[in-house]
């Protein structure tokens, strides 16, 4: 795929950048880069230093903090045609990165220079409010957040993590160590859970995988 081809899948995946300027969509053209990450790479690391405005066009990548434990907690995750607002954090306030991200999939991003950045948010009302509403979304996910580590129990956070990982078929292609890093437990813990509702005929085990097999009666363990 040539550089030309990119830039045009780039504007298609995020339409906000047809609200642009022709000058603005110029300058976003003319500095934009493609990075490709592979499944288990590093977009960024705890206390880097924030150099791009991220955009994804392919894949996903985690945002996770790591515990003095050595436990994961994951903050959220980002697909296509999302961005890390975290990255709109630092960009806004100078600051280094208050987590880390990394690659779950071969993970195609857009990558907008920090120069670029903030001529666009300084100058253009439509990239000012498109990176607003992003930082407004964090602000309400880690709202969120809080209230599942500190109020909802495991198993309700298990089986809204699964929903959230389930593909329209319903299956989700996580293995139980994945799980226990995304609620913030053990895989002695999560695969105990996994194995009374496969008993109870909620989702079936598969090997790196689990299939919801009655969605209603695992939303509602999801809502308890």
């Amino acid at each position: 795929m040539t550089d030309a081809q990119k830039v045009e899948r780039w504007i298609d995946r995020f339409p906000l950048l047809q609200a642009l300027s022709p000058a603005h969509l110029q300058i976003a053209r003319g500095t934009v880069h493609f990075p490709v990450l592979d499944a288990g790479s590093i977009a960024y690391e705890l206390n880097g230093e924030c150099a791009n405005y991220l955009m994804c066009l392919e894949g996903r990548t985690r945002i996770f903090r790591m515990s003095e434990g050595g436990r994961e907690v994951l903050i959220y995750k980002v697909g296509p045609g999302g961005t890390c607002p975290l990255t709109t954090q630092c960009l806004l306030s100078g600051g280094t990165f208050p987590a880390q991200s990394v690659a779950e999939e071969r993970t195609e991003l857009a990558a907008l220079p920090v120069g670029t950045f903030q001529h666009l948010i300084g100058d253009s009302a439509a990239f000012r409010r498109f990176v607003m509403d992003d930082y407004t979304r964090l602000m309400s996910g880690l709202f969120t957040l809080i209230d599942e580590v500190a109020f909802a129990p495991l198993k309700q956070r298990l089986a809204q993590r699964l929903l959230a990982e389930a593909d329209p078929r319903g299956v989700a292609a996580v293995t139980h160590q994945k799980l226990a890093d995304d609620v913030g437990s053990v895989r002695e813990v999560v695969s105990r859970i996994l194995a009374q509702w496969a008993e109870a005929g909620l989702i079936e085990l598969r090997r790196g995988a689990v299939e919801i097999v009655d969605r209603t009666r695992l939303e509602a363990a999801g809502r308890r």
